[in-house]
């Protein structure tokens, strides 16, 4: 892993926090911060867990919203010690644990139904054809379901879920179908729906959706997400979403 390609960013805006990043790998971006936006925490949640949590965005932002333990599996190693680097800085060590492992790997860390939230916000595309995937194979692992499918996600986290715990993760709404037929599959009801949009002229291409395990049929549609106003901006909502601790 190149020194010169490690980069130290602010973690939004939130006052004294950074992100370490590689430039070579995908950096944190604006799917994480819907996502840890979007996700349901209550008071009485004791134990969240990040699938797939990269160089830890997520973590890192939900560590503003609730006093949970918080843990993340990543699977690449290179990514992880990213991580690692940043809970330390920040001081977040106390209340985030990074795991370097493979997520199938999870009922032989914790307890089956252990966790109250899981978030994730996986690879989008199914693995079909190698030709069309990064060289990059971090890049490739992040993007393609080389090692973890739609489907793995669901039956991991229908294990790893309290009864009624919640799992909240963000997708191609391409795959919308699927999602629904999978998370019914594993008796993960849908609860909340919402559908990202670049702006009002383009169609969705991204959602936002949370189950409850073992929750009772009624799924809400929210209002749609804007990503760009009509003169090419980030919404207000979008800001608010970057204004950390002081918005």
């Amino acid at each position: 892993m190149s020194k010169k390609m490690i980069v130290r960013n602010r973690l939004l805006e939130f006052k004294d926090t950074y992100i370490y990043q590689d430039t070579k790998y995908f950096k944190m971006s604006l799917d994480s911060v819907l996502l840890a936006n979007f996700v349901t925490i209550n008071l009485r949640d004791k134990k969240i867990l990040d699938i797939a949590t990269g160089n830890a965005p997520i973590p890192m932002l939900l560590f503003y919203r609730t006093k949970a333990q918080i843990y993340g599996i990543e699977i690449q190693k290179e990514v992880y010690l990213l991580g690692r680097i940043s809970i330390k800085e920040n001081k977040m060590n106390s209340r985030i644990s990074l795991i370097n492992d493979d997520a199938h790997n999870l009922p032989n860390i914790f307890n089956a139904e252990s966790f109250d939230v899981i978030t994730c916000n996986p690879p989008y595309f199914k693995n079909i054809n190698s030709k069309f995937q990064n060289n990059n194979k971090i890049k490739a692992m992040a993007r393609h379901e080389n090692m973890l499918t739609l489907e793995d996600l669901l039956l991991i986290s229908k294990k790893m879920l309290k009864n009624n715990g919640r799992i909240s993760f963000i997708h191609r709404t391409e795959r919308f179908v699927e999602i629904i037929e999978l998370m019914k599959k594993y008796n993960l009801e849908p609860k909340r729906l919402r559908f990202v949009y670049s702006n009002n002229k383009k169609n969705s291409e991204l959602l936002l959706i949370e189950g409850i395990k073992n929750g009772k049929p009624g799924l809400k549609l929210l209002s749609p997400l804007f990503i760009y106003d009509e003169n090419g901006k980030y919404t207000k909502e979008i800001r608010e979403m970057f204004g950390g601790r002081n918005s």
